[in-house]
């Protein structure tokens, strides 16, 4: 399993799987609608509890200064 709190992009997940690329990953999460049940029931069983413990979930997307000089980044659209 793939754990990482720095680098969760698709470039990286597709450098780690053998024979399936980016543009296969981005070409299926476009094509897929997800919600928050789907990921839910996929992650549960890897989720260790503990009384003192909390999970936190951030989607915060950041304005990158230099982003407009990046080739292929694009403004995200708001849901």
């Amino acid at each position: 399993m793939l754990n990482y709190h720095t680098n969760y992009t698709i470039t990286n997940l597709a450098n780690h799987l053998k024979n399936i690329s980016h543009d296969t990953i981005n070409r299926y999460l476009r094509r897929e609608n997800f919600d928050s049940q789907d990921l839910w029931r996929n992650v549960q069983k890897e989720i260790v509890t503990h009384k003192e413990g909390y999970l936190i979930f951030d989607d915060t997307v950041l304005n990158k200064e230099y982003g407009s000089k990046i080739e292929l980044v694009r403004r995200q659209r708001a849901w």
